[in-house]
Order: C-alpha cells, then structure tokens, then sequence
C-alpha cells in the first residue's frame, strides 16, 4: 500500500510571528518538490496567523502543538481546536511526551482531544512512545499497547486513516541520542501489528507512522528507507530552514 510521506517540524517554545514567516519565507523555496511529501509545521499558537499566512499559496501546512477537547470553556491558558481552524491551521499534535511528561495528560486526554481534532477538521500527529526506564526494564511494547488502546479509544477504522501516529522513544527527544533504525522499525512494525489488531487490517495498512526524536538530515534517509517508517516529527532540525528542507528534500 503506498502510503504519501509525511514530514512535520515540531517547533516547540521557539518563535515569535514575525521569525516564524521570516523562517518560511525562506524555507519555501528550499524545497524541491512539494508532490513528494506532505510536510507541516507545528508553531507556537501565538505565531499561527504570521505562519499561515507566510505560507499561502503554498502546500505547506502549518499547526498547533496541543489542543484542549472543549470548544470553549472555563480552561485558562488552553486554546481549542475552533480557535486553530480560525487562525488557518490545518494541524495539530496531540499527546506529544513533553505534554504527557510536564503537564500530565493521560491517554484518557489523548483520547478526547483526538475526537475534537477530527471534530474540527485538523489532521492529527498523535504521539506515543517509551522512557528509557521502560525500554530498559523491556515494557517499551506494554507501554505503546496502553498508549494506542487508550489514546486511540473510540476512533473508527475510517478516522484512523486520517491521523499521522508518531513514534517518538522519549530516550531519543532532545538528547541527540537517536534510536537505531533497527529500534525504530521494530517499534513501528509493533505499531502497526497492534493497529491490525485493533482496527481493520486495511485501515492500519493505510495509517501513516512516523518517527520522531533527534531526526537529522545525517540519519533521516536510513530512518526513511524503512518499511513501517513514512516520514518523521523532527524537533531541532526543524528550527532552521536548511536542515529542514535538506530532511525534506530526503523524500522520494
């Protein structure tokens, strides 16, 4: 089944708006071929209108982080998946480790903002993904058999076809240290194996995974070479628009 790549830039707590257009006012023309990958930008809510429009008249797609399953609500300091769709975004990362580590959500959360997401018409990057602790104690296929059973709860085999899934080692995030392709399709063969289980075998074929933590433009072609492996979540590399693009340009 062929399955279109998929790249997104995870930008974090990293650009104001107007550094977030001057980025991809430089980075649009980096890329060669926009029918190659689908590729996205997840910014900062604050600097989503400057993103979308810097990148009109482009296939670029630009999003949010994180959003709360409410439409609106007394939830001070969150931002909805209408008020996302307002600014122009098109995307949104749900359940990343930072947001499961630092600020508590559950799989229960994961599972309520997912359903909000497709509410709003925002394609979701849902993350899951072990700690070191849990790989070296040999729970890293447990944990991502919870993560996917509560996290993707309620889904139809028709939406799951419309979400990205991440695999993200949380060993692997910001530390540099990178699985080893052979950790990483393995994880994902898992992934989608458990996906078969729980949903239509065709519709877990169909589902995008991707890879996420300390992606590189020096490993990310053998980390795309892979059969389960259909694009990447990268963090730093994101932030400039050479690596970026020269990841991007990787694909195909």
């Amino acid at each position: 089944m062929i399955r279109k790549p998929f790249i997104a830039g995870n930008w974090k707590m990293y650009k104001t708006g107007a550094e977030a257009r001057e980025f991809i006012e430089r980075f649009r023309p980096l890329v060669k071929s926009w029918d190659r990958a689908q590729v996205a930008l997840a910014v900062s809510a604050l600097s989503l209108p400057e993103a979308v429009k810097a990148a009109e008249g482009s296939q670029l797609l630009i999003g949010a982080q994180n959003t709360h399953w409410a439409t609106e609500g007394a939830f001070t300091g969150e931002i909805s998946g209408a008020m996302i769709k307002a600014a122009g975004g098109q995307v949104v990362i749900i359940g990343h480790s930072e947001r499961r580590l630092l600020f508590g959500e559950t799989d229960g959360w994961v599972a309520k903002k997912l359903a909000a997401a497709l509410d709003f018409g925002l394609l979701p990057i849902v993350c899951v993904g072990e700690t070191l602790q849990d790989r070296d104690m040999g729970r890293t296929f447990n944990v991502l058999a919870n993560q996917l059973t509560g996290g993707l709860a309620g889904l139809s085999d028709q939406a799951l076809r419309d979400i990205v899934l991440a695999y993200e080692p949380v060993w692997a995030i910001g530390t540099g240290v990178t699985a080893t392709v052979e950790q990483a399709q393995e994880a994902q063969a898992f992934i989608r194996g458990r996906l078969s289980r729980q949903f239509n075998p065709e519709a877990a074929g169909a589902v995008r995974l991707v890879y996420g933590g300390s992606v590189k433009p020096d490993n990310a072609q053998a980390l795309l070479s892979q059969p389960d492996i259909d694009g990447a979540l990268v963090g730093g590399a994101s932030l400039s628009p050479d690596s970026f693009a020269e990841i991007v340009n990787l694909v195909g």
